[in-house]
């Protein structure tokens, strides 16, 4: 068979190869849900009190709460924020905290202290100490690991301490806002707030229903 025959030959084959063949489907996927973040409230509790507690010495951490209060409003109906000024251990008494999930918005004074405003409730968790296991809180520390790292934090980082040998229940992580990272303290709690707010309205629907 001459060259020519057989390029011909090689031509119908290749032909048949490929017009025989049925051409491949593309594969459809259905059009992606759009998912609400796991935990991020979806409705506004109107049973839930929010009390966010401040304890701060250049009034950072009050800032970090009013952002918090403003972003947490279109979830909770009642949400209150109050200075440590005068506050002692029965500030999280039963009778005051049913229904109430606390926020502990502290900052870190000096060489890991609590702020001043802070102290008394701070001592009263351990001079007047009571069992504490029907508390839900959560806390909000501010510190700066460039200047104070081997304190960093330990504002919030002792009060939430103290609350846990109480029997205290925390609500999640601590966040831990550091000044010395360059970013909007505001910012960074407000964008940890929100899981933790789904968190805390999941809780006390748990405990709404076992208590029904």
């Amino acid at each position: 068979m001459d060259g020519v025959s057989l390029g011909r030959l090689h031509f119908r084959v290749c032909k048949q190869l490929t017009f025989g063949r049925k051409a491949a489907q593309p594969t459809l996927h259905a059009r992606p849900r759009t998912l609400h973040r796991i935990n991020t409230p979806s409705i506004k509790s109107h049973t839930m009190k929010l009390k966010i507690l401040v304890g701060s010495m250049t009034h950072t951490a009050a800032m970090v709460a009013q952002a918090v209060q403003m972003e947490c409003a279109d979830f909770v109906a009642n949400v209150e924020i109050e200075w440590m000024d005068g506050l002692d251990i029965a500030v999280f008494d039963p009778c005051k905290a049913a229904g109430v999930v606390f926020l502990i918005c502290i900052s870190t004074y000096g060489a890991g202290d609590v702020p001043d405003n802070a102290q008394a409730l701070y001592q009263s968790l351990a001079e007047t100490p009571r069992y504490l296991g029907h508390l839900r809180y959560g806390v909000i520390a501010l510190g700066d690991s460039t200047a104070h790292a081997q304190t960093f934090c330990f504002g919030g980082k002792q009060f939430d301490a103290r609350l846990q040998d109480l029997g205290g229940q925390r609500i999640g992580d601590l966040c831990l806002l550091d000044s010395g990272d360059g970013t909007s303290p505001e910012a960074a709690a407000i964008a940890w707030c929100r899981p933790w707010l789904g968190a805390a309205l999941l809780a006390q629907a748990g405990e709404s229903a076992f208590s029904s």
